[in-house]
Parts: C-alpha cells; sequence; structure tokens
C-alpha cells in the first residue's frame, strides 16, 4: 500500500516549470506569427517595456509631431542671432552717418522685420538640403551682396540706412545656409563684380 500511496503522489505532484515558456519568448512567438495584424482594419498593437499594449497609431503620431517640433526649434535657434544682427546693423549704420538712433524707429522696423525674417528662415532651413533650395540661396547672396555694396557706394545716407541692414542680414543669412562650395563660390561673384565695377567694400 505504501508504494501505490507513493507512486500516487509523485503523479499528482504538479508539472515542473522547466517546460513553460518565458514570457519574452511567447511574445516574440506572437509577433513573428502575424495574429496581432492578421485581420484587416484592426489596428496594430505594440508591447512596452512595462507589458503594456498601446496603439502603434499612436506610436506614429507622435513621430510625425517630433520633426516639426525639431524644425520650429532649429528655425528658432537661427532666427535669434539674425534678429539681433539685424537689430545690430540698424544700430551701427546710424553711428556710421553720425546719426543718433531713434529707437521707436527701429523697434517698429524690427517689428515688421523679424516676422517675416522668421518665416523666411524657417522654411529656407527646411529645405536647404535641397538643390533647388541651395541655388535659391546662391542666387539670393549674390544679389543680396551685389545690391548692399552698389548701395553702399551711390546711394544715399538716408537710403543706406533704410536698406543696408536688411540686405546684409540677409547676405550673412544665404551664406551661411549654403554649401561650402557655393558659398565661397558667391563670394568670389561678387567680389569679383566688386572689383570688376571699381566699387568699393566700405563706407
Amino acid at each position: 500500500m505504501s508504494r501505490k500511496s507513493k507512486t500516487k503522489t509523485k503523479n499528482s505532484s504538479p508539472p515542473s516549470s522547466k517546460f513553460e515558456v518565458p514570457e519574452e519568448e511567447q511574445w516574440r512567438l506572437i509577433r513573428e506569427s502575424g495574429i496581432l495584424k492578421r485581420a484587416s482594419g484592426t489596428p496594430s498593437f505594440v508591447e512596452t517595456k512595462s507589458d503594456q499594449i498601446i496603439h502603434a497609431e499612436a506610436i506614429e503620431d507622435d513621430d510625425e509631431e517630433w520633426p516639426l517640433a525639431e524644425e520650429i526649434f532649429a528655425a528658432t535657434t537661427i532666427a535669434i542671432p539674425m534678429s539681433f544682427l539685424l537689430l545690430l546693423m540698424y544700430i551701427l549704420i546710424h553711428f556710421q552717418y553720425g546719426q543718433q538712433p531713434r529707437y521707436s524707429v527701429i523697434l517698429e522696423r524690427m517689428l515688421s522685420g523679424v516676422p517675416i525674417l522668421s518665416v523666411f528662415i524657417f522654411y529656407t532651413n527646411r529645405h536647404k538640403r535641397d538643390q533647388r533650395a541651395q541655388f535659391l540661396l546662391f542666387i539670393i547672396s549674390v544679389v543680396a551682396g551685389a545690391r548692399m555694396i552698389h548701395q553702399v557706394n551711390y546711394g544715399s545716407w538716408l537710403n543706406n540706412m533704410q536698406q543696408c541692414p536688411p540686405l546684409g542680414t540677409l547676405w550673412v543669412y544665404t551664406i551661411v545656409q549654403l554649401d561650402l562650395g557655393p558659398a565661397v563660390t558667391s563670394l568670389l561673384v561678387v567680389g569679383t563684380w566688386t572689383w570688376w565695377t571699381g566699387m568699393n567694400l566700405v563706407f
């Protein structure tokens, strides 16, 4: 009787846990089988580190929002120093012609110029790797540089105070955004044109 009872006891014992499949392995098998994505129109799910299931669409929405946020941040980091450069050039050109800066007039010009400059910076910085954008920036840099030098040599002091600060800021920005080769070429074109026409680079 003792042997039979021992045999029954052994048979009634729970199976060993060494044959259980780990939870991570279960998830791997589920993902490879494609069960979660098999039904058409059913949103896909993703397992997180905390063993929670979330919609993959929510993750995609977050991924779509981040690039725009990064573009706005990148444009802001460029627009701030360019705006200060514009302000500095407005102040310096007044002292260049011996005029006391009228800060109310400068503030009015900054309020109208900075938003336009910021929008221009946002879109050009977003597409600056495009060859067409590089070509456009190259043309703008040549035109802005040549126009500023021509204005300095032949324009009146009043027109210079109004036009040279935005032209100079635009020239600096386009050179910064251009690749090295087009930037150097643009400067060489403006320098060669200035030498050919006999104009000066100083006030």
